[in-house]
């Protein structure tokens, strides 16, 4: 073997060539229509309206379609929607929210902001995502609980038939955080209506993106009406407030941009799909080492690529493999590391050793690269990265690179 190939099949972080010496970022953000977004832009511009106005509405209406949906109301933020959600649901002071541990902070927050307990829940073992059955336990364990709160994590749907039986069980509304599953489907039929509402997050790191911004999906006309009031502080037109709502309005830019995503979305969802079937085909059989995927005939967004280590099979932590992989010029993350139920903001719960399935899971992700614009030779050379970390990790672990 020659030096070349010996520096090739080793890891960088053992001398090696890096795989990516220039450097391959988590996410990268590229508007798939600069043209089309410019001429929006100036139109809202020359309209002299920034907010309340039609571009919003067509925004809305063209995400109820994509959606299956009858309502859609836009928001400044998947947290606003979500916090709006909640209250419009009768979330009420102290009473228990039940909700995965394993999900993005700002779902409790929403809970708590609403009035709400955030009452942590189990994550499935195969794709994270929240645990029907530990959720339905925990709601029949709780003292008048509020709602069920449920993310799609990493545009994974959620096994939503059982989680409609346990919500409806224990007579609460059941609310999905679908942040990162704008495109998601569930068997065919697309995340949105599912549930109460489904919140949608369009900020700058989702697959469809309004610069910041989200998506309230609902079947619910009254509670579509509710929402455009509470938006606007709970101001039904007189200033005459109905409740306390908020400031949480999308401007029209941020509406057009957003329009700007939304179109070819379908597609650039398959395209996200079929990288990520690549990468999990390219690493298949590595001990220890298996990609989140969803169940059997859903769609995933893949608004992230996640890797779920057994550190004892397959020589690493994901902390290690983290280290490694930024040797070799790889971005990465630990979502959702630590879970919500260990966060500070929480601490006052009581409930840090509550869920050991998902604090073993939570221990377990690493997020590597994915983005709209990759191409399958970059996914490629990313798992390769991958197979020789794995392939030097009892050397990495020695000499405690």
């Amino acid at each position: 073997m020659t030096a070349d190939q010996t520096s090739a099949a080793l890891p960088a972080a053992l001398g090696g060539t890096p795989a990516f010496p220039e450097g391959l970022p988590l996410t990268v953000v590229e508007v798939p229509d600069r043209d089309g977004l410019l001429r929006r832009l100036g139109t809202v511009l020359d309209s002299g309206r920034l907010t309340n106005g039609p571009t919003v509405a067509e925004l809305e209406e063209r995400a109820a379609k994509l959606l299956e949906v009858e309502h859609v109301v836009a928001v400044s933020s998947c947290t606003a929607g979500l916090m709006l959600v909640l209250q419009a649901a009768g979330v009420a002071a102290g009473r228990p929210v039940v909700m995965p541990g394993f999900t993005f902070s700002a779902t409790a927050h929403a809970a708590h902001w609403a009035g709400g307990v955030p009452l942590f829940a189990e994550a499935l073992e195969e794709n994270v995502t929240l645990d029907p059955e530990d959720a339905a336990a925990r709601l029949a364990a709780a003292r008048e609980p509020a709602a069920l709160v449920a993310t799609h994590v990493y545009g994974t749907p959620c096994r939503v038939e059982r989680l409609r039986e346990a919500a409806g069980a224990a007579g609460v509304p059941l609310v999905y955080d679908a942040a990162h599953a704008l495109g998601s489907r569930r068997g065919g039929v697309p995340v949105g209506g599912f549930g109460l509402a489904e919140v949608f997050s369009m900020s700058p790191t989702k697959v469809a993106v309004a610069g910041e911004g989200g998506l309230v999906a609902t079947r619910d006309g009254s509670l579509a009406e509710t929402l455009r009031c509470a938006r606007d502080y709970g101001n039904p037109g007189d200033y005459d407030t109905l409740f306390p709502g908020l400031n949480a309005r999308m401007s029209e830019l941020h509406a057009a941009v957003g329009l700007t995503w939304l179109e070819g979305l379908p597609e650039r969802v398959a395209h996200r799909g079929a990288l990520a079937a690549g990468f999990a085909a390219a690493v298949a059989g590595v001990p220890g080492l298996r990609v989140a995927l969803p169940d059997d005939g859903d769609t995933s967004t893949f608004k992230d690529l996640t890797l779920m280590l057994d550190a004892d099979a397959f020589g690493l932590t994901a902390l290690e493999l983290s280290r490694a992989l930024k040797a070799e010029g790889v971005d990465s993350r630990r979502y959702f590391h630590p879970p919500v139920h260990r966060q500070k903001a929480y601490a006052h719960l009581g409930q840090a050793e509550a869920l050991p399935r998902t604090d073993r899971l939570a221990d377990s992700v690493l997020t590597v690269p994915l983005w709209t614009q990759m191409d399958a030779g970059t996914v490629r050379r990313t798992a390769d990265a991958v197979l020789r970390i794995h392939a030097g990790a009892e050397q990495l672990r020695a000499e405690g690179v």
